[in-house]
C-alpha cells in the first residue's frame, strides 16, 4: 500500500536565489514546493537599502514562471553604515521580513559585513524597538579560532553578550550546526530561535573528507562531527517550535565548486522535501515534519501558515532526482544524500 503524507505547504526560512541567469534557473526548484522563502541578500553588490530590496524583489517576481505561486520575503544586508531609519521604513512598508547580519568574511559574499558590533548598535536598537527580527550567521571569523569551533565561540563571545545588552532583540540563529547551538537555543530565555538546513541533517564532516574530498558537501558553516549531526536531528524532529527549516540552498556552478579553492554551499532546493521525509521517517518523527517545515517558521515571523497543502508519496522503488540542473552560467550539482530516496512530492 502506498504511503502518503499531506502537509501544509512548506516555507524556506533561509534561501539563496542569486541573480540573473542563476536566479531564473533555480527559482522554480524552490517555488515548485515552497510557498514563501526568506531571501538572502548577499549579492554582489549586496542588498543594503530599501531601494535595493525593492529592485531585487521585482527581479525575483519577474523570473517566476507563469502559474507558480511564490512569495519572496526580503531581507537587508546589515553593514556598519546601514541607516536605522531606512530599515524602519522598509519594515513599516512591509517590504522586508528581517535583517541579515554576516560577520565580515564568514561566508560567500560577506566582505561587506560587520566587523564591529558597536557600529551597528543603533540599527539593532531600532530593530528591537519595532520588532524586526535579526537573522544572524553564527560564527566568529577570528583567524586563531579553528573552523570547527567558530559557532561555539560565537555563542559565548558574540551572541550571549549581545542578548544581554539588548534582550528585546528578536534573533534567529541561522543554520545551526552544533549541539552547543541546539542547547543554547533550547535553554535560553527570551526571543531566540534557529534554522536547521537539510544538508546538515544528512551529512557530517566525514562525508566531506573520508575517502577523498567531496566539494559539493562543502558548506559554511562547515558540517561538524557526527555527534553534532545527531543533536541537529534530535532538535529538528523534537517538535520544539524554536527550530524550523532554513535550507540555505546555495547554488554554485560546478566550475566554482570543483576547483582548488571551491565555493561553499549545497544546492538542496530540488530534493529537500524528499530528504527531510527520509530523515524524519528514519527517526520515527513523520508526525513532526509539518511543524518543522510549515508551522514553526510562520509562527516565528508572525505569519499565518500557508492555506494550501502538498502531498508526499513514498514509492516502492527509489525516486530518480536529477544529478544537476542546467543554467546559462553552467551546470549546478543537486545535493546527493548518499543513499536512495523513496519519497517525492506529488
Amino acid at each position: 500500500m502506498t504511503q502518503t503524507l499531506t502537509l501544509r505547504r512548506p516555507d524556506d526560512w533561509h534561501l539563496h536565489l542569486r541573480d540573473g541567469a542563476m536566479l531564473r534557473a533555480v527559482l522554480p526548484e524552490t517555488a515548485r514546493h515552497f510557498g514563501r522563502a526568506i531571501i538572502m541578500p548577499n549579492l554582489v553588490p549586496p542588498v543594503i537599502t530599501s531601494a535595493d530590496a525593492t529592485a531585487y524583489r521585482n527581479r525575483i517576481l519577474a523570473a517566476l514562471p507563469q502559474g507558480m505561486d511564490f512569495t519572496p520575503l526580503m531581507t537587508l544586508y546589515l553593514t556598519e553604515t546601514t541607516d536605522p531609519e531606512d530599515v524602519a521604513a522598509a519594515h513599516a512598508a512591509g517590504l522586508i521580513t528581517a535583517v541579515k547580519l554576516y560577520p565580515a568574511g564568514a561566508t560567500t559574499n560577506s566582505a561587506s559585513g560587520v566587523r564591529d558590533l558597536t557600529k551597528v548598535q543603533p540599527v539593532l536598537e531600532k530593530m528591537a524597538e519595532i520588532g524586526l527580527p535579526l537573522c544572524f550567521h553564527g560564527e566568529v571569523t577570528t583567524a586563531d579560532v579553528d573552523i570547527f569551533d567558530r559557532e561555539k565561540v560565537f555563542l559565548d563571545t558574540v551572541l550571549d553578550p549581545l542578548r544581554r545588552r539588548l534582550p528585546e532583540l528578536k534573533i534567529t540563529l541561522e543554520h545551526v550546526t552544533t549541539s552547543d547551538g541546539v542547547d543554547y537555543i533550547t535553554q535560553a530565555d527570551g526571543d531566540i530561535a534557529g534554522t536547521i538546513t537539510t544538508h546538515h541533517l544528512m551529512i557530517n564532516r566525514n562525508h566531506i573528507l573520508v575517502g577523498g574530498i567531496r566539494p559539493h558537501y562543502y558548506c559554511l558553516p562547515v558540517a561538524k562531527r557526527a555527534t553534532h549531526q545527531e543533536a541537529l536531528r534530535a532538535a529538528a524532529t523534537s517538535g520544539n517550535p524554536r527550530f524550523f527549516l532554513g535550507t540555505d540552498s546555495a547554488p554554485h556552478t560546478d566550475d566554482n565548486k570543483e576547483t582548488s579553492c571551491g565555493c561553499a554551499g549545497c544546492f538542496t532546493a530540488t530534493n529537500t522535501m524528499a530528504c527531510l521525509a527520509h530523515v524524519f521517517e528514519e527517526d520515527g518523527a513523520l508526525d513532526k515534519l509539518e511543524g518543522f517545515t510549515s508551522l514553526h517558521g510562520p509562527a516565528r515571523y508572525g505569519l499565518a501558515p500557508n492555506d494550501d497543502t502538498i502531498t508526499l508519496i513514498k514509492e516502492a522503488d527509489p525516486v530518480a532526482y536529477p544529478d544537476k540542473i542546467d543554467t546559462q552560467d553552467g551546470p549546478v550539482t543537486v545535493f546527493n544524500p548518499g543513499h536512495p530516496l523513496y519519497w517525492r512530492v506529488a
